[in-house]
């Protein structure tokens, strides 16, 4: 079944019309024609099943045939992400996408190589978001995670947001086993966490003070291994153990 997305403003009737990008792809790669199936994601959830209409040179017309709902992630993973260069933010995005994260937070700090100005930061925000859209498509999710501007980490702090857990790589060698900090608060909670951060660094990692900010603010040293890790692997591997832990979590949660 092949996906595509609209946002929720575009899915409100019972005729859907795919334009620019979208169509080009349907019609042009895909090659669509009337009387195919496929699904329609709005990004909050929806998951509309529709049969192709008409098929011109700009536009697809759809017929919507069902709509589902699909409920709200239960945990909520906010990725805080330094930025990183060329095109390997995007990976990042796209694999963050893929692995449930409902919030991803862009970083300008101090080690970062690129720094965007406005119209830098817009444009690359437009392209970030593209990233996860096309990736949502791709792993069936109706659910796109919100991605922020670009912010400092000294900025993102003072916005004093909580969360049940908050998470830093550490290379200082202090960094525990993720399942221990896991383990902690659920057993404080009576729950498993629902609300998890993650922080991130670029490739020369946060620097001291950035760092020290970071787990003053109640964030814990998670170690990622006896190797050290490209900002793209640490990210994909982090949210991996999280969603990991997770499952883990809610299989022996019982026995907490």
């Amino acid at each position: 079944m092949h996906r595509f997305y609209l946002p929720p403003a575009e899915c409100a009737g019972d005729r859907l019309l795919l334009r620019d990008r979208e169509a080009h792809h349907a019609a042009h790669v895909l090659r669509l024609r009337p009387g195919d199936d496929v699904t329609v994601l709005d990004g909050e959830g929806g998951e509309l099943q529709c049969k192709v209409e008409r098929v011109s040179r700009k536009e697809i017309e759809l017929a919507v045939r069902e709509r589902r709902k699909q409920p709200p992630p239960v945990d909520e993973i906010t990725l805080l992400q330094a930025i990183v260069k060329g095109k390997t933010m995007e990976i990042i995005i796209q694999k963050a996408t893929e692995l449930g994260v409902t919030r991803i937070v862009p970083l300008q700090t101090e080690r970062v190589v690129a720094h965007l100005d406005n119209e830098r930061g817009e444009n690359k925000h437009a392209k970030w978001q593209l990233t996860a859209i096309e990736a949502i498509k791709q792993c069936g999710s109706a659910w796109l995670p919100r991605i922020d501007a670009p912010v400092t980490p000294a900025a993102f702090l003072k916005r004093n947001e909580k969360f049940d857990l908050s998470l830093v790589g550490s290379l200082a060698g202090d960094g525990r086993h993720s399942r221990h900090w896991f383990e902690m608060v659920a057993k404080a909670r009576s729950a498993a966490p629902r609300n998890i951060c993650m922080w991130i660094g670029p490739e020369g990692d946060f620097t001291i003070a950035e760092l020290e900010a970071i787990r003053s603010s109640g964030a814990k040293p998670i170690t990622l291994g006896r190797l050290i890790l490209r900002a793209d692997t640490a990210a994909i591997y982090s949210l991996a153990t999280i969603r990991h832990e997770l499952a883990w979590l809610n299989a022996t949660g019982s026995k907490l």
